[in-house]
């Protein structure tokens, strides 16, 4: 568009300049009649000057400025002189044609173009936004309805149809993608909900066949010590299968049952059944009331794996302190030093110390309830104090 407003003010400019020379020959062909005519010199300034000469000179067309009266200002011209002889007579005839200001054609021009573009972008625009609304309003309804995909759906994803090629092979694609994850997902939790309940089975009937054992007579030391190792063996792998399919369960989000929770009334309650069992004193302070949206069984698991952690891990079995305060939840316990890698201890099966009885599961499930429902869990060493923390959103 520059390079055309420039190439077309050039262009107007020659052909007005064209325009008007020929005009002046015109004018000069009408004076040359009319003194043919009339015999006498004609003259209308400062258009028109005719004159008598003694000799005849060249012909001369230029650009010259002349005042006009009737505009009392100074007026670009083009001038044709030329020289005649008419009836014996040598005559100067001098006629003149006002120039169009080529400024004003510039401005014209360039307002012109300016004035085109202007309307042809926003034509364009609103155009071209409203044929790619439609063009891409398959694409981005597909990609909300997989953005809302969810594995645990029985309904398949429903995607929107296409004239376009490429996005009815990519909804094609999708779909088929979509169904086969379902189909590996469910056949993958089927077995692994088939493996941990067939697991618990035999362990149970082992179980009790052990126990049965050791209750009976005619067993020496040796032998006790066996089954008794056995039998710790047999608690840890049915604690293990339990908790590993509670971890399957939260990473496939089954636990789709939220309810507002009183914070302070599960950790009372879950404190309290700790008590019974342990000998350890669990002191609880509120300092706050905490209300949370969460599954209740998850929040039970939570508090419980909390607690138990401090219990298994304090020195001496010493008293565990959890405290409840603004919007945060805190459960700690004695202990000797701080903790080297605290930055893997919500990883799974991960374990500072050597503890038997620890299946280095429970704080990883912590890790998974958190990130469920975007707590945040960390852990630090004061003052001799292992301090586990949970902050709620």
């Amino acid at each position: 568009m520059l390079l055309s407003t420039i190439a077309l003010y050039f262009y107007v400019k020659i052909l007005l300049r064209n325009e008007v020379e020929e005009e002046l020959f015109s004018n000069t062909a009408r004076v040359e009649n009319a003194i043919l005519k009339n015999g006498s010199a004609l003259s209308l300034p400062p258009a028109i000057e005719s004159e008598n000469v003694a000799f005849i000179g060249n012909t001369v067309l230029k650009d010259t400025l002349i005042f006009d009266p009737s505009q009392n200002e100074m007026e670009e011209f083009r001038e044709l002189t030329s020289f005649k002889k008419i009836n014996g007579k040598n005559y100067k005839i001098t006629v003149r044609n006002l120039i169009v200001e080529f400024d004003d054609i510039l401005i014209g021009i360039v307002l012109s173009y300016v004035t085109i573009i202007l309307l042809v972008f926003i034509f364009l625009f609103y155009f071209n936004k409203a044929q790619n609304k439609s063009l891409w309003y398959p694409f981005f309804k597909n990609l909300e309805a997989m953005k809302k995909f969810s594995l645990s759906s029985e309904t398949p994803i429903s995607l929107v149809e296409s004239e376009i090629l490429e996005f009815s092979e990519l909804n094609k694609e999708v779909t088929l993608l979509t169904n086969k994850v379902r189909s590996d997902y469910k056949n993958l939790k089927q077995y692994t909900e088939d493996v941990s309940h067939e697991i618990q089975t035999p362990l149970a009937i082992i179980q009790a066949k052990i126990e049965n054992i050791i209750n009976g007579d005619n067993l020496n030391d040796i032998q006790y010590e066996h089954l008794t190792s056995i039998q710790k063996d047999i608690q840890r792998l049915t604690q293990l299968n339990k908790r590993l399919a509670l971890l399957t369960k939260i990473e496939n989000q089954q636990f789709a049952n939220p309810e507002i929770l009183n914070l302070n009334e599960v950790a009372k309650k879950r404190i309290n059944n700790f008590s019974e069992i342990y000998s350890s004193k669990i002191e609880l302070v509120e300092q706050g009331k905490i209300k949370i949206q969460m599954d209740a069984y998850l929040a039970d698991v939570l508090i419980d794996n909390l607690i138990s952690n401090a219990l298994k891990h304090s020195v001496n079995r010493e008293s565990i302190k959890s405290e409840i305060g603004d919007n945060m939840l805190t459960v700690s316990n004695d202990g000797s030093q701080k903790l080297q890698n605290p930055e893997k201890l919500f990883s799974r099966f991960y374990r500072e110390a050597d503890h038997k009885i620890s299946t280095g599961l429970g704080l990883a499930i912590i890790q998974k309830i958190c990130d469920l429902y975007g707590f945040k869990p960390s852990y630090d060493f004061e003052n001799g104090k292992h301090i586990f923390s949970i902050r709620f959103k």
